[in-house]
């Protein structure tokens, strides 16, 4: 007998992936390596003021190298369209099905690389206000929100917190103060890297992330965003209660972690929605999305 909730998420699935690609207007590297480069859509929307929101995409896939940016370029135009200025980010991510040391075992691409992930995370924020300023002079490089889904809202929410990290982070990962961020919106994030280890989501993405379980204690410090709190800023986490993949459950742990922390974190459920649709489109839900970005960048 089929599952109703894999029937579900594999409709949400085909739906959000059925849009094809949509070309950026620029791109622009922030490195030598192929994947470290961004690209820019210009506002395609009414805008009643001269420069608009830059709204940073981190995309999803676990992390690993099948899944680059190509597929949030939809939710990059739909964004674009609604009148802001958008950069997609791409990272590198996972290249190789055959275990790393400490790693265990896996049926397909690794999950990404320690501490390659992160390098480029960080260096691509960095590099953000200059880029934009040159590609899109319309963007607003003083309002900017991170936006990431999946695996991307774990990257969003790591680099609002990058301030709180261990002084002994590896270089170019922690800064001496708060990103001057409107806020981030997290859509359905890995953002409790234990809870997530704990419900095997993805497969174990997070532990391989980290590098596997000899790694992954030691690690949490430097990347889980449930450590990273609380971080000032303002936050937001959009999640399906129907959510398969990334279960409510790693969300409401992330906002159980801040408010013990003293940071208040705003969390929207939107029943009869799982993971996919929040990057879709032709869903309800994007528009949703849409309005938890609006409320924070304008």
């Amino acid at each position: 007998m089929t599952d109703p909730a894999v029937e579900r998420d594999a409709a949400e699935a085909a739906s959000a992936f059925s849009h094809p690609p949509v070309e950026p207007d620029v791109s622009a590297a922030y490195g030598e390596h192929p994947d470290q480069v961004v690209d820019f859509y210009a506002p395609r929307g009414p805008s009643h003021a001269a420069a608009v929101p830059l709204v940073v995409l981190l995309h999803g896939g676990a992390w690993r190298a099948p899944y680059d940016r190509q597929h949030v370029t939809p939710f990059a135009d739909f964004l674009a369209r609604r009148g802001f200025a958008v950069a997609n980010v791409e990272y590198r991510r996972g290249s190789s099905s055959v275990p790393r040391q400490g790693a265990e075992a896996a049926e397909g691409p690794i999950a990404g690389r320690w501490p390659e992930t992160f390098d480029d995370v960080a260096a691509a924020m960095d590099a953000l206000p200059g880029l934009a300023g040159s590609a899109l002079p319309q963007a607003d490089v003083r309002r900017v929100v991170v936006t990431g889904h999946s695996a991307g809202g774990h990257l969003a929410l790591w680099a609002a917190a990058r301030h709180l990290l261990p002084p002994d982070a590896p270089a170019g990962w922690r800064l001496p103060s708060p990103p001057r961020l409107r806020g981030v919106v997290a859509l359905a994030p890995i953002a409790d890297f234990t809870v997530a280890e704990d419900l095997g989501v993805c497969g174990g993405a997070s532990g391989q992330l980290l590098g596997g379980k000899e790694y992954f204690a030691g690690r949490l410090p430097y990347a889980d965003p449930a450590a990273l709190l609380p971080t000032g800023i303002a936050t937001a986490i959009v999640q399906g209660r129907e959510d398969i993949v990334v279960p409510e459950q790693v969300a409401e742990a992330y906002v159980g972690a801040a408010a013990q922390a003293g940071e208040l974190v705003g969390l929207t459920l939107l029943d009869g929605v799982g993971h996919f649709p929040l990057i879709d489109p032709a869903a309800d839900a994007c528009a949703v999305v849409c309005e938890e970005i609006s409320q924070l960048a304008w």
